[in-house]
Formats: C-alpha cells, structure tokens, sequence
C-alpha cells in the first residue's frame, strides 16, 4: 500500500529530488523536504541528500520514508488519532512495525555513521509520537476535569469530527488542529470555560463578546490558541 520509491531517483539533481512525493500518505502540500525536517530535523535531511548522491540509498530511504509516511498521516489525521487512543493493541502494532522498519535500516547501514543517524533521528521521532499518545490522554482528563464544572459534560467535544469541523483559517489547517472544542448552552458558561482555559495553559486574547463556541489548540502539550465563532 506504500507508495514506490522512484526507480529515477538518484540520478536526479538534488533540486529536482526536493519536489518529488516519496513519503506514502501524503496528500498536503507539504514537500518530502519539509516532513523530514519536521520530524527529523534539517541535518538529516542534509545527510539523506549527502547519502543519496553517494549511492548509499535505496531501500533503505524507503523504509525510512514509509516510516515518516506512517507518522505524517496519524498527525494530521484526527479519526486515526481516536482510532489509536482507544486501541492500545492497534497502537502497540503501528509502533512494532515503524521500529522494526528503523532495525531494518540500521542492520543494512554496515556501521555508516551518516545512516546511523538516520536510525538516531528516526527512532527519537518514534518515540516522541508515542509519548504523545500519552501525554494526550493526561491532557484530555485534565481538560474535562476542568471544564465540566462550567458546562455540560457533552458540550466538551474531543472528537476528530468536532476538531476538524473547527479548523480556522487562522491556522496552517494542514497540520494544525484544535485539541478540543467547547459548546457553552449560554453566554453565562463563557467567562467561567474561559478563566478554566487561562489556567490550562497559555491562552492569547481573543474577542469573545459573541461567542457560544470557540476552540483552543494544543502544541508540543501547551494549549496555545483560541478562535472565536459568533
């Protein structure tokens, strides 16, 4: 179900390389030079291009490229973030297999210092992802805790259908998403959510005069931003 790395690759010119697809799942305009550098840092990206010219590539940029192609799609992807959160078993899988694919590249490496590491960089990026998991279900339970003493339990919406209906503009809504979104039944509800909010985490100034919805988002587990919807 991956995509094939391209027969053509290496004789390309490293510009030319830059603009190609090669990370599965990809269906944003995000460059495979910009998902490496998201997940693994400009050096790598530096070494994949360094290790490409010198012929030292092949299945071994695709496994690492399927790898990043699994991360990249769960981290957009809201449904396969519930999906994961609720399936430990499902998780545990996709984890094994990225692993077992970064082993894979690592036994093929010969004692390369570039490819190893690619091999550092990728299982960071993996275990990171992982954390994240975790890290998301304390927030969540946080979150509720707190915002269920000012509205109705089910006014509290952590689903990948309320965060994706909630996408602003405001946000690069490729990758960024709200990390949860709250429906007060009356204006009432607003200022108490909105001081539970502040406690949270960081919370910027936001006009809220007419709200009876808004969103806050979450990056690296800090709830960064809201956007009002009168």
């Amino acid at each position: 179900m991956n995509a094939p790395l391209s027969s053509v690759l290496a004789k390309l010119p490293s510009s030319s390389s830059d603009r190609l697809r090669e990370i599965p799942y990809n269906y944003t305009s995000f460059s495979d030079k910009e998902i490496v550098i998201r997940f693994l840092g400009h050096d790598i990206w530096d070494i994949i291009l360094e290790l490409r010219s010198e012929r030292k590539t092949g299945r071994s940029a695709k496994m690492l490229f399927e790898v990043l192609g699994d991360l990249w799609v769960v981290k957009r992807n809201p449904y396969l973030q519930d999906d994961l959160l609720e399936n430990k078993k499902r998780l545990n899988m996709l984890l094994k297999a990225m692993r077992h694919r970064v082993q894979s590249i690592e036994d093929r490496s010969f004692g390369n210092m570039k490819a190893a590491q690619l091999t550092k960089a990728a299982r960071t990026a993996i275990d990171e992802f992982e954390l994240e998991f975790q890290q998301v279900k304390k927030l969540r339970k946080k979150v509720y805790s707190r915002l269920k003493k000012y509205t109705k339990k089910h006014n509290i919406q952590f689903d990948g259908l309320a965060r994706v209906s909630h996408v602003t503009d405001a946000t690069d809504w490729r990758v960024e998403l709200p990390f949860v979104v709250v429906n007060p039944d009356t204006e009432l509800e607003v200022a108490s959510i909105v001081k539970a909010c502040i406690k949270l985490g960081e919370f910027p100034d936001a006009d809220i005069a007419t709200t009876t919805s808004f969103s806050f988002n979450k990056t690296d587990n800090c709830l960064l931003k809201t956007y009002s919807y009168p």
